[in-house]
């Protein structure tokens, strides 16, 4: 079987893609990937060991003007580019996972015939995967109530060591290959791989508090300049990393983590029991919230705005709950219970059934 998987821009879309990859290569396919030169796919996918190729992105401005009105030549242009992929590949199934690069393989799937499949990651769904939902009855959701025709709820593909995590079994190993204390509670603190200035600043301005408090810290700032931290000989650890390229060691040697609430973040942290304070992206159309709904609302994690993200909201809902042991470990059954660990291995299934294998 010839599959075309079609995703990239950033991790949301790139980091499932990937998951489903490997359960479709474990099972014999042949897997290409589709991509624009802009996004997360260009290092990632080739370092996975999948071929990469390449087509123009369009970007869908929100605003008129000149980029607006270049929209049509470009989306002309980029897909024929997935065209001829697609008729010099012949893949059996195009798979797309929203972003720019899905709505010209959706095109070139409908006008070469290739049966298409698409998974929406977020709670809401994008422009693309609005559009290639129409163009067939193979669409698969992270979230059960995702408003799209022919949904079926799969879940969100992760990695397999995430997906599988035992956090306990590995908390030692975790908490030392980050320089941390073996037996101190634990906060894991990021903003996904750029960074979130609001996140870092309020967890660095607690920083003596939480010390106080007996709380080490490890925090993927991914912009380390803006933790700045007034630390003492004798306090816990606050470790400062730009990026874990290890979050499986990192959910490990975590009790609690304060975070972003994008679709693989949330399904991530759920899958492995880790309750989170989830702060999700200002920006967009609300899907962070909404991504963070149910396993905030099964009682596996907090929702905080980022507007009322501070130090003080650190001290007060953070400090207390991290040192609760209890809590902590009801919300962490709640979390695991929330979303399918098998996510992967589902979408592998409808892929299948849709190339008609």
């Amino acid at each position: 079987m010839r599959v075309l998987l079609a995703g990239g821009g950033t991790a949301g879309h790139t980091s499932p893609l990937l998951a489903t990859a490997a359960v479709l290569r474990d099972g014999g396919a042949e897997i290409t990937c589709l991509g624009t030169p802009r996004g997360l796919e260009v290092t990632l996918i080739p370092e996975a060991g999948y071929p990469l190729e390449l087509v123009p992105p369009v970007p869908l401005p929100r605003k008129p003007g000149k980029e607006l009105a270049l929209v049509p030549s470009r989306l002309r242009a980029s897909v024929k580019a997935a065209r001829d992929v697609v008729e010099r590949v012949r893949p059996d199934v195009i798979v797309g996972f929203g972003g720019y690069v899905s709505v010209p393989a959706y095109l070139a799937a409908r006008r070469t015939k290739t049966p298409l499949v698409v998974h929406e990651g977020n709670a809401r769904p994008g422009i693309a995967n609005r559009l290639g939902a129409r163009f067939t009855e193979y669409v698969a959701t992270s979230f059960p109530d995702t408003d799209l025709p022919h949904a079926t709820y799969v879940g969100l593909p992760i990695r397999a060591q995430i997906a599988h995590l035992d956090r306990a079994a590995l908390r030692a190993e975790g908490r030392a290959h980050f320089g941390l204390d073996p037996d101190r509670p634990t906060l894991l603190v990021t903003g996904g791989s750029q960074g979130a200035r609001s996140i870092n600043t309020a967890v660095s301005s607690a920083a003596r508090d939480l010390a106080d408090a007996g709380v080490q810290v490890l925090h993927a700032a991914g912009r380390p300049d803006e933790v700045v931290v007034d630390r003492r000989a004798d306090d816990p650890p606050y470790v400062v990393e730009q990026y874990i390229d290890r979050m499986d060691l990192a959910y490990a040697a975590a009790d609690l983590i304060v975070c972003r609430s994008g679709a693989n973040t949330v399904t991530e942290v759920a899958a492995c029991g880790l309750p989170a304070a989830f702060v999700p992206l200002p920006h967009g159309n609300g899907e962070q919230a909404l991504n963070a709904h149910p396993v905030v609302q099964a009682g596996g994690g907090l929702l905080i705005d980022d507007s009322a993200l501070s130090a003080s909201w650190i001290d007060h809902a953070v400090i207390p709950l991290i040192q609760d042991a209890g809590r902590l470990a009801s919300m962490s059954a709640a979390a695991s219970d929330i979303v399918r660990h098998d996510a992967a291995e589902r979408l592998a299934a409808m892929i299948t059934e849709a190339a008609g294998r």
